[in-house]
């Protein structure tokens, strides 16, 4: 009979937590920022145009609003939603490591933005895969069994995706949970944190460089000057200063934007975080520069450089890669800002050219009829990458990110009760 009472008691109070959660959850789903901005003007549309035209894809197939075809079969959504994606994304497994097991805890404030940011990145690059899928319904084979193909490089990228998207959002959830006011599943997140990068950053490592194996498969296809048997140590090392710039243009922009949002901790460290950053960046552009000219050199590749696809590999390599490198030496040196920032951004275009120079410009360098993305696919990857952005400022606006967790409202009303 005591034990009815117990349960005839608890079940109002369950009632008005349940209450209070979804009065929190809707709370939060209002907008905290004017909808009429520069920024939503210019992505609401492309995003609205990019639902439409993915419909278009799902109903009517990727001949309708691709230039794909059966000699091109990877293109653009590859090229740069995927290839260069996680390339970009590569900040979150290189801060993690410094931070948790390095113990390099200057540069624990951008941990969870760069967390966030890679996580949203893989969620949403890894996800365009199902855009490029002729049948995106079996994209669940690998993962349940169904040809498997323990010998194929995608299966193993497959699974490294999958498990590390998993290990990013353990690592981002006691944010999660201090939004939520759920403090002591916070602690017991909190206490996995450091097993769950180290598997993390394992993982992160090896797809890294196992999309680089993946053109190991093609070298009849692809342009000397870009094909190497090392193909998986440059995309492993490309994503060292690739990660790293992302982070500090990222940081960046989001200092700017989110300053109501930052604690005292952001605006002091942040300086001297952008310069570790660059010093990092410095090294692992000039190991990659010394591999690129070792790669050539072994290859004997002068005869290539006499005609356009050796003045386009030249621009690479030395405006790309030689050029931002000493940039950051100088400004590291200098502790100049601005030209780090710049040598941040010159980075990352060149982690573009060079990654779409792989998989979509040096790909079947020799067909008649070479592959130009349509601008349809252009504005499809447009609109992920607003998406993107829109669901980090959501998140950024609501949960601690660039902050320590002030005792949230609905915890608050759960410690009060």
């Amino acid at each position: 009979m005591a034990g009815d009472g117990d349960a005839r008691a608890a079940k109002p109070v369950l009632v008005e937590e349940a209450r209070r959660f979804v009065g929190f959850v809707a709370a939060e789903l209002r907008p905290r920022r004017p909808l009429v901005t520069p920024f939503n003007v210019i992505s609401i549309p492309v995003m609205l145009m990019g639902a439409v035209l993915i419909v278009i894809r799902f109903t009517r197939g990727l001949g309708a609003v691709t230039n794909l075809s059966q000699e091109s079969p990877w293109g653009f959504w590859i090229g740069f939603d995927v290839v260069t994606g996680v390339a970009f994304a590569g900040g979150a497994y290189l801060v993690t490591f410094a931070v948790y097991v390095m113990k390099a805890d200057r540069y624990h404030p951008i941990v969870r933005a760069t967390v966030l940011n890679g996580f949203l990145a893989y969620v949403f690059y890894a996800g365009a895969l199902l855009l490029d899928l002729g049948r995106p319904w079996k994209i669940i084979n690998p993962i349940i069994g169904n040809s498997f193909g323990y010998n194929s490089i995608l299966f193993l990228v497959a699974w490294h995706f999958l498990l590390y998207m998993i290990a990013e959002f353990l690592e981002f959830s006691p944010a999660v949970a201090e939004w939520l006011g759920w403090w002591r599943a916070q602690r017991i997140l909190s206490r996995l944190t450091l097993v769950t990068v180290i598997f993390g950053v394992t993982l992160s490592t090896l797809h890294q460089s196992g999309l680089g194996a993946l053109f190991l498969l093609a070298k009849s296809k692809i342009h000397p000057l870009w094909y190497s048997e090392f193909l998986p140590v440059l995309f492993l090392v490309s994503s060292v200063f690739a990660g790293l710039s992302m982070v500090i243009v990222e940081g960046t922009v989001s200092h700017r934007v989110f300053q109501d949002r930052l604690d005292r901790a952001h605006r002091t460290a942040f300086d001297d975080i952008v310069v570790g950053l660059a010093r990092g960046a410095t090294v692992a552009l000039f190991l990659y520069f010394f591999f690129k000219v070792l790669v050539f050199v072994h290859g004997k590749h002068w005869a290539y450089l006499g005609d356009g696809w050796g003045w386009w590999y030249l621009i690479e390599v030395v405006a790309f890669v030689l050029a931002p490198c000493l940039m950051f030496a100088r400004g590291v040196r200098r502790r100049d800002l601005t030209l780090i920032r710049v040598a941040a951004t010159v980075t990352l275009a060149g982690i573009v050219l060079n990654r779409l120079n792989v998989s979509v410009i040096a790909f079947n360098w020799r067909s008649a009829n070479p592959y130009v993305p349509s601008w349809m696919e252009l504005v499809i990857t447009a609109a992920v990458i607003f998406a993107e952005i829109w669901v980090f400022r959501w998140v950024v606006t609501r949960m601690p990110v660039f902050r320590s967790a002030p005792l949230p409202v609905i915890g608050r009303a759960s410690r009060a009760a």
